[in-house]
């Protein structure tokens, strides 16, 4: 398989785990599943990139339609605990962090610049949640012309209906949907 690089998104202390402020259902269930797919990853030497929402304090840059959640609990703010990626997934030297404030990670991102200059053809695509920062993630990924594959037991949504659904309509475009022993097998 040409360059393949792993996409983990939003797996970050706010949105994860016991501590979480904005907790996702379904995200403490992934952890394993993604971290199988990152040692696979870190083992093959193949690029890794944890992208990141993170916002300026005072909450700015937070969508319009997010913002009165932002003033009452603000999450992902740059500097904080919060906004760190979770321990179990903590990136070690020479993986790639990128930080967003919308849900795309490519949208006002430098990642279709950092991909094109590894060499990247293919895109594993894991984290949270399935019908927001995934899926603008993967139909942009599919858009800038990647390969863009996703685990389907690798991302989480607030429910099982809302997951299938929007897997389905990512399938319909041409994402590839693996499962994650089947994206160790293949990488």
């Amino acid at each position: 398989m040409k360059k393949t690089a792993l996409l983990i998104i939003d797996m970050q202390n706010d949105f994860v785990g016991d501590s979480a402020v904005l907790p996702v259902p379904g995200a403490d269930c992934i952890i394993t599943p993604i971290r199988s797919i990152l040692n696979h990853f870190r083992e093959k030497k193949l690029p890794v990139i944890h992208i990141l929402r993170i916002h300026r304090p005072g909450g700015s840059d937070v969508e319009f339609f997010r913002r009165e959640i932002f003033s009452r609990t603000p999450f992902a703010v740059a500097g904080t605990k919060g906004a760190d990626v979770i321990d179990a997934l903590a990136p070690i030297p020479g993986e790639h962090i990128l930080a967003k404030t919308r849900m795309s990670g490519f949208l006002g991102t430098d990642l279709d610049l950092l991909l094109r200059s590894l060499e990247v053809e293919h895109v594993v695509v894991v984290g949270i949640q399935t019908p927001n920062c995934i899926r603008t993630t993967v139909f942009d990924a599919m858009a800038y012309g990647y390969d863009t594959i996703l685990v389907s037991d690798a991302v989480a949504a607030a429910t099982p209906e809302i997951h299938e659904a929007n897997l389905r309509d990512m399938a319909a475009i041409g994402v590839s949907l693996i499962r994650t022993d089947e994206c160790i097998q293949m990488i």
